[in-house]
């Protein structure tokens, strides 16, 4: 039988509960990846986008993301890397589909919009995972 105090109960879902290193470690991905967008925000030479995805900073992140994913499965952190992968992959597919625009000419007008746009929804994606991740509280997609 499970010891009731191994179980986080969030709504109605039932967790195994995290230890407090496993909830250090999916803070530090968040901080990995806020680097990455705060790097993109202050730099001249490329998108907060771009930073974001091809920055160091998220690159170790998402490495380190699947490395720890089995050891976090059944507790809410694994929502989080999730949540994540989602947004890192996300952003990475709307940059090719923005620079496929662009090469075709289609996009050179707007480019740059569309990458702000991705750029806030990005800041978003993160900000929002590390509030509920503080709050103890799982994420969904």
């Amino acid at each position: 039988m499970t010891d009731p105090r191994t179980l986080d109960v969030i709504g109605d879902e039932v967790f195994a509960a995290p230890r407090p290193d496993q909830i250090r470690l999916v803070h530090v991905l968040y901080l990995l990846h806020a680097i990455g967008l705060v790097v993109g925000a202050w730099s001249q030479a490329v998108t907060v986008v771009g930073a974001f995805v091809f920055g160091w900073s998220s690159v170790i992140a998402i490495i380190i993301n699947y490395v720890k994913r089995d050891d976090l499965r059944g507790t809410y952190l694994q929502t989080h890397l999730v949540w994540q992968a989602d947004t890192f992959w996300r952003c990475l597919i709307a940059m090719l589909v923005i620079s496929a625009l662009y090469l075709l000419l289609v996009g050179f007008l707007i480019n740059w919009l569309l990458f702000a746009v991705v750029g806030v929804w990005a800041v978003y994606r993160i900000a929002k995972g590390w509030l509920a991740l503080r709050d103890g509280k799982p994420m969904r997609s």
